[in-house]
């Protein structure tokens, strides 16, 4: 007859023995035995029997629940509910002391050992159910508002849900309804995915999570073992994950792409991109097309080439790779010409910002970043395709369909790594395709995006850099535009008109709604030598103090013009969130705000504490709708008060 021996060996770690597995485990803080065959588990969490210790946390789910938390030391208190198979708050407590709370303990384990050998057993993190995203969910992305499955919610990059319970109306009676603090360092730029009422997410220093949708508890954690000598320029963040069948996929700072189990977070498989120690990294969410795990890639100010990979979402075998800084063998190498013949091969064109995809063209759409150095073209000489672009690759083979260059020979450090929306829209009375992009560089554009042809390009904020987009498609620069050793004064600043903040669009009301930046800088540039790894900027950039204005703005997609305008007291970095209900959700300075779409006005806020630097998203769990908003290394769900409260 199979049997089980548990005991506790201190410091949080449990032994377990099985007669079927022949073998001893060892079970670390917060970990559970999955039992297919019995009816309950055992969940032991830093289990401290010495008097001395401040005691336990002990789970064991069954038909009849129990859950035994510390209220002081050497107490405890269980609460029953004999109705569900999951713990609620309820309702019989009983005390336990001294050798009463060790003979609990000792008939808890008795029991464990029972119930383990009622079956075979697994060993794992704690569990969850295991839901199954398909590429047919993938493709219909929000039609399912429960779910949020990708980085923008779905291919198109519109951040709209067609969610309806919260209204202008009503959002007044939106309050907290749980709080998640992650107990880390650093700051979210994260979106969090929702699946059946499961919310994974990724934070800095490539810790991840699983939370319960609706009461906001901890179901597992991921952490990657980073090595030391990171490099990263700006911030050791993620930005999410992809999802694909029951599994999550993610990039890391030391240039990985990971899949994890949705089950556990346990690792599926570890596929390296590149060395981080030459200045690689990755922080970008991973876009999933069919059977591949799209990813970009990080380090243009340390001399990089930049490149987009896919992956195949079993194996972590690389399918296909797309260089965004044009080789010999490449259309466009004669765009790097100057003074380095090798130029392009630190030229920069990072990817750290996830694309779009048109399932019917099957096209995937990717913003590129800066040429390298940044700062100095002597040594690049030409446009230097394809940094400063958006290009569209075919999501099979990676090949280039068509580009579209917004920044040609980037000396401004203007990253096109904003999310390209796709929508389709009434433009001179024809239906068209379009790829719409609010960019860096100040300018918002509207392509074809079957072919990439340009419709339209208008600044959405003040420039000094160029006059227009002319019909061909390039800029016309102005003078006293570009910097130099004494300094040139320049709008907009490095940081641009915005950033990697996500934007979204409400197709009825035909609004792009943007976190804009009316900022200004002193460019300088000088000569630097490359060095992996090393820093390689060629310059550097001094903000204008008298100019530094960010807002919620919202553009009229068909004209370019500004239908309406939000001010912030202070610099936003915060992404943009709207709904069906004609409501708009963004915010700054930690102050979390909801707005009337057609006109902008300011109808709720609510302080978190913490800067805002990702946008927050809505799900629907067990018919009441939700915003999650990721603030500092807090996760906050937001729901209408009922009216009973």
């Amino acid at each position: 007859m199979p049997s089980a021996e548990l005991a506790y060996l201190g410091d949080g770690v449990t032994a377990v023995r099985s007669s079927t597995m022949g073998q001893l485990m060892t079970l670390p803080v917060r970990c559970r035995l999955a039992l297919p065959s019995a009816t309950a588990a055992l969940i032991v969490d830093r289990l401290l029997i010495e008097s001395g210790g401040k005691p336990p946390a002990v789970i064991v789910t069954s038909t009849i629940s129990c859950s035994i938390w510390a209220r002081c030391a050497g107490w405890t208190r269980i609460v029953i509910d004999r109705s569900q198979s999951r713990v609620r708050p309820g309702l019989i407590p009983w005390m336990f002391r001294g050798e009463d709370m060790r003979a609990f303990i000792r008939r808890t384990f008795q029991l464990a050992a029972v119930l383990v050998a009622a079956g075979t057993w697994t060993v794992a993190a704690q569990q969850v159910a295991a839901p199954q995203v398909t590429p047919q969910d993938l493709r219909e992305g929000l039609r399912n508002a429960s779910r949020w499955l990708t980085y923008s919610g779905d291919y198109t990059n519109q951040r709209h849900s067609p969610l309806t319970q919260i209204t202008p109306q009503n959002v007044q009676r939106l309050t907290a309804q749980w709080a998640f603090q992650t107990d880390t360092l650093g700051k979210f730029e994260a979106t969090p995915l929702v699946v059946d009422g499961i919310i994974y997410v990724a934070g800095p220093l490539d810790i991840g999570w699983a939370i319960d949708a609706r009461t906001g508890r901890q179901l597992w954690r991921y952490r990657r073992d980073l090595p030391a000598g990171l490099i990263a320029c700006c911030g050791l963040v993620n930005r999410g994950f992809g999802v694909l069948g029951d599994r999550l996929f993610k990039t890391t700072l030391d240039a990985h792409v990971l899949a994890l189990s949705m089950k556990t977070g346990a690792i599926l498989w570890d596929t390296a991109m590149e060395n981080y120690r030459n200045g690689y990294s990755g922080t970008a969410a991973p876009l999933v097309v069919n059977d591949k795990v799209i990813v970009g890639m990080a380090g243009a100010e340390y001399g990089v080439r930049g490149f987009i990979d896919a992956y195949d979402a079993q194996t972590g075998k690389r399918s296909w790779r797309f260089f965004t800084t044009a080789g010999p063998d490449d259309p466009g190498h004669s765009t790097w010409r100057g003074t380095d013949p090798k130029a392009w091969e630190k030229g920069g064109g990072s990817t750290w910002a996830t694309g779009a995809y048109d399932p019917e063209l099957n096209l995937v759409y990717w913003g590129t970043g800066n040429a390298g150095p940044d700062y100095d073209g002597s040594a690049r000489e030409g446009d230097n395709l394809y940094t400063a672009s958006i290009v569209a690759l075919d999501a099979d083979t990676g090949r280039l369909r068509w580009h579209y260059q917004f920044t040609p020979h980037d000396v401004w450090d203007w990253d096109s790594t904003q999310n390209p929306v796709l929508a389709d829209l009434t433009i001179g009375g024809q239906p068209r395709k379009v790829v719409m992009f609010a960019n860096r560089n100040g300018f918002f554009y509207l392509l074809d995006r079957a072919t990439g042809k340009l419709i339209r390009g208008k600044p959405f904020i003040e420039t000094s850099w160029a006059k227009e987009i002319q019909p061909n498609g390039r800029p016309m620069l102005l003078p006293n535009s570009i910097p130099s050793e004494e300094g040139t004064r320049i709008c907009p600043d490095q940081s641009g008109g915005t950033n990697w903040m996500p934007p979204s669009f409400d197709k009825a009301l035909g609004l792009l709604f943007v976190t804009a930046r009316e900022s200004c800088g002193i460019f300088f540039t000088w000569k630097d030598d490359y060095n992996p790894g090393d820093s390689y900027r060629g310059g550097a950039v001094q903000r204008v103090g008298d100019r530094q204005i960010s807002a919620l703005r919202a553009i009229d997609v068909a004209t370019g013009e500004r239908r309406w305008d939000f001010p912030y007291a202070s610099q936003s970095w915060a992404g943009v969130l709207s709904t069906a209900s004609g409501l708009v959700f963004a915010g700054s300075s930690g102050n979390f705000m909801a707005f009337d779409a057609r006109t902008g006005k300011n109808l709720w806020h609510f302080q978190t504490g913490s800067a805002l630097y990702a946008g927050a998203i809505t799900y629907m769990v067990d018919d009441r709708q939700y915003v999650l908003l990721p603030s500092g290394t807090t996760l906050t769900a937001f729901a209408l008060m009922s009216a009973s409260n």
